[in-house]
Parts: C-alpha cells; sequence; structure tokens
C-alpha cells in the first residue's frame, strides 16, 4: 500500500519505492531505502510530512505514492 495510506502517527517499514531512476534516487538521496521505518508527522493539502532516519521531510502527494510500506 502507498505511503499516502498510512495515518498520522503511524510508523511502517519501506518496502518498495516505484517511479523512474531519476525519481527513486532522489528519495534514496533524502534516505527513503528499502527497509527504513517512515513515520507520517502530518498531511496537508495533499502533502506528506515524514519523520524518516531523524529528520523530517514534505513530499508531495505524488512522490509519497511512489513509496511503497
Amino acid at each position: 500500500m502507498p505511503l499516502t495510506m498510512v495515518g498520522v502517527g503511524e510508523s511502517r517499514p519501506i518496502i518498495r519505492i516505484g517511479g523512474s531512476d531519476k525519481v527513486r534516487t532522489h528519495l534514496e538521496n533524502l534516505g527513503f531505502i528499502v527497509g527504513a521505518t517512515v513515520s507520517i508527522v502530518n498531511t496537508l493539502n495533499g502533502s506528506v510530512i515524514v519523520n524518516i532516519k531523524g529528520s523530517r521531510v514534505a513530499l508531495s502527494e505524488g512522490m509519497a505514492r511512489k513509496i511503497m510500506i
């Protein structure tokens, strides 16, 4: 299921990252790698704020849909 389906406060491990090679590389550089745990901090107007590896990152809804948990 995509990251956008997780509720605020929930944590889940990343199973797969979709998208083009460029998108996957960008997300990996931000810390989104398979096996890492990501938690939802908040959702605002389609954007998702997550906590990954001790950092908060804001993602558009489209980018968040590429991250499968």
